[in-house]
C-alpha cells in the first residue's frame, strides 16, 4: 500500500493508530445540488437513517420522549419494531422514503439529529445543504461536517439526557440557513472530484 486516503479525520486517526501511516483526508461526495433551503420550516426534528443498533436511534427516541417534541424518523431496518415499541406519541416512523421526497423532508425540518458515531455521515450534510442545522453527538465524522455554533451544536455524552439538554438549549432559528448551505458546499461532488484528481496527479508526479 503506497498511499492512504481517509474519508474523515476520524478515519485518518484510525489509519494512524492501526497502520502507523499518514493519510490525506478527502471527504466523500454529497449531491448538494439536490437540496435547497425553504422559506419556512415545520416544527419536527428529523433523522434519516438505517435502523440498526450502532446508529443509536434509541438514544434519540428516549430523548424526544422526554422532550415531548416531534421527531420524524425516515428509514428502515431490523431495529424498527423495537424502536416503535419504545417511542412515545411524538415520535413518527415513516419507513423507507423515496429519494425524490428527501429534499423537502430535510428542508422543512426544524433541525437534523445525529445521535450515533459515524465515520462521515452524509445525511447531516444533506440537511445543511437544505439550510437546516444539525444537533450531533460530538465525535466521529460530525466534527468534520458541522461547525459548532454556526451550523449546529454538539452534545458530548451518548445519553438521552445529554441530547435532551442540547435540544432544549439550542434554537435553530438563530442559525443562518445560508451558513449551513455554504458549509455543505465544501462536500459537493465537484469538490470531491477535484481533490481526488489533484491527489492522484501529485502522487503520479512523485510529490509528497
Amino acid at each position: 500500500m503506497d498511499h492512504f486516503v481517509a474519508i474523515s479525520c476520524e478515519v485518518q486517526a484510525r489509519i494512524r493508530r492501526y497502520y502507523g501511516r499518514d493519510s490525506v483526508v478527502i471527504h466523500p461526495p454529497v449531491d448538494t445540488a439536490r437540496f435547497h433551503p425553504d422559506a419556512t420550516h415545520d416544527d419536527y426534528y428529523l433523522i434519516v437513517s438505517r435502523l440498526v443498533p450502532y446508529k443509536r436511534i434509541d438514544l434519540a427516541v428516549r430523548a424526544f420522549n422526554q422532550l415531548g417534541l416531534p421527531l420524524v424518523i425516515a428509514g428502515d431496518g431490523r431495529d424498527r419494531a423495537a424502536l416503535e415499541s419504545l417511542a412515545g406519541p411524538t415520535v413518527t416512523f415513516l419507513g423507507r422514503v423515496p429519494d425524490e421526497d428527501l429534499p423537502d423532508l430535510f428542508a422543512r425540518c426544524r433541525a437534523y439529529v445525529l445521535p450515533g458515531v459515524e465515520d462521515f455521515a452524509i445525511a447531516p450534510v444533506q440537511a445543511q445543504a437544505a439550510g437546516r442545522p444539525v444537533i450531533a453527538y460530538g465525535t466521529g465524522g460530525a466534527l468534520d461536517t458541522v461547525i459548532e455554533g454556526e451550523t449546529g451544536v454538539f452534545f458530548r455524552e451518548p445519553t438521552p439526557e445529554a441530547l435532551t439538554a442540547a435540544v432544549r438549549a439550542f434554537n435553530p432559528d438563530n442559525v443562518d440557513p445560508r451558513a449551513c448551505r455554504a458549509n455543505a458546499e465544501r462536500f459537493a461532488v465537484g469538490v470531491f472530484k477535484e481533490k481526488l484528481r489533484q491527489f492522484i496527479r501529485d502522487k503520479v508526479a512523485g510529490r509528497r
